[in-house]
């Protein structure tokens, strides 16, 4: 098995110290790639560097706080496992943070047994949803940073822009928001996912065009992932300047 990411974010130096270094000797599996002061450089991190399998945060931290972490990270990570830990005095917050789909938390200080208990229970769910992946290249993205995801979906994109594509269904495949994934997506590859998807469909189009002389405006249109023929044309002309029709004569002459 791959090993398992896990950040840990805890404002306290001596616990985060503590804290890590039980994960790693518990089970060697579980390797740590953040530790964390508080849930703004975890989302940094997260931006830039890797998404993990796991979080396991503290609720009051500075800058930015568990709670707000774990929103954050439900929103744009779900598939992450997160985790909290509090001490008997901040049981609410921890009740309201078992509502974001939080696995379980830990009470301070944090016993050994606890945790071992947690990391089994963590385990045995990683395993049975990387076991459930249908399309690893697709879907084991967690364990990616963000300009290995956005990779992934330009080439998933390329394989697939023939197809009905929205954002929504390339974020599904990849178990991000899709507001996320256009913002990344954006920052890396220079435009929008759905721009990206027209300049392959246009080019494309314009190949099928010169070369596929047997093909009709339409069929180009379908081929490329437009069934509609009016809105091919519109889209083209956008693109080209000429309408499908016109490009194709004025190849010919």
């Amino acid at each position: 098995m791959n090993p398992i990411k896990v950040i840990v974010a805890e404002d306290e130096p001596l616990l985060l110290r503590t804290l890590v270094n039980q994960i790693e000797r518990t089970d060697a599996l579980f390797h740590v790639i953040l530790a964390a002061s508080d849930g703004e450089s975890v989302l940094r991190f997260m931006e830039n560097a890797q998404v993990p399998d796991i979080i396991i945060t503290d609720i009051h931290m500075p800058i930015l706080d568990g709670i707000d972490l774990i929103k954050a990270v439900e929103r744009d990570y779900p598939a992450v496992k997160k985790v909290i830990i509090s001490g008997y005095s901040e049981f609410e917050y921890a009740q309201q943070a078992l509502k974001l789909n939080v696995i379980d938390y830990l009470l301070k200080p944090v016993k050994k047994i606890d945790l071992e208990e947690l990391l089994s229970k963590l385990k045995m769910l990683i395993e049975s949803d990387r076991s459930d992946l249908k399309s690893p290249s697709l879907l084991a993205n967690r364990q990616y940073s963000a300009e290995e995801i956005v990779k992934n979906v330009a080439e998933f994109i390329k394989n697939n822009y023939s197809h009905e594509l929205s954002l929504e269904d390339i974020a599904k495949q990849f178990n991000i928001n899709a507001p996320h994934l256009s913002k990344i997506f954006l920052k890396y590859a220079g435009e929008s996912p759905s721009k990206y998807i027209m300049s392959l469909r246009m080019n494309e189009a314009k190949q099928l065009l010169s070369l596929k002389k047997e093909l009709s405006v339409k069929e180009v249109g379908e081929t490329v992932g437009y069934p509609d023929p009016f809105y091919f044309s519109r889209i083209f002309k956008q693109f080209t300047g000429m309408t499908p029709t016109e490009y194709r004569t004025r190849l010919s002459t």
